[in-house]
């Protein structure tokens, strides 16, 4: 999807920062990022590319459904790359860390509760705050998420 025509088709000129932006997205190993996040690793490619311009361009990309917006942790915006599929977020509370998870059962179980109540979902997004309690989670005692660790790795499909 990186690739000019692909921006063109969906409405969306070629520049170099859409461009630089979606590239990052697509080979990033961390898939919820802020517009911080983004600023900084662009940053730390040594691209000039002003944070009110990653702001504006990662609106655009929701707008056309390339991105999907998700408020986690602090209530401040985080962006993910539209996945095609449908599912939920785990927020560790203490390191901000998402697992992302699919569960039929779960969907199930809250298409009939509105059935029930007398609606029909449209769209939904469930997230789940919880506190890891795994003995060796690599991310407890850590406030922040070490994005750049996750730029070294291509993100698997």
């Amino acid at each position: 999807m990186s690739n000019s025509e692909d921006l063109k088709s969906m409405g969306l000129k070629a520049t170099i920062p859409r461009l630089k932006i979606l590239a990052l997205f697509e080979r990033t190993e961390v898939r919820h990022l802020t517009a911080e996040d983004v600023y900084r690793l662009l940053l730390a490619e040594n691209l000039d590319i002003g944070l009110a311009t990653v702001y504006r361009v990662l609106t655009q990309f929701e707008q056309a459904g390339l991105l999907e917006r998700h408020y986690f942790e602090s209530g401040k915006a985080v962006f993910e790359l539209s996945p095609g599929q449908h599912h939920d977020h785990l927020v560790c509370i203490d390191c901000g860390r998402v697992e992302e998870f699919y569960d039929a059962e779960i969907e199930r179980r809250q298409t009939r509760i509105a059935k029930e109540r007398g609606f029909v979902i449209r769209e939904h997004a469930l997230y789940l705050y919880a506190e890891c309690t795994k003995t060796d989670c690599p991310h407890r005692g850590s406030p922040t998420r070490n994005i750049a660790a996750g730029m070294s790795k291509a993100r698997p499909d």
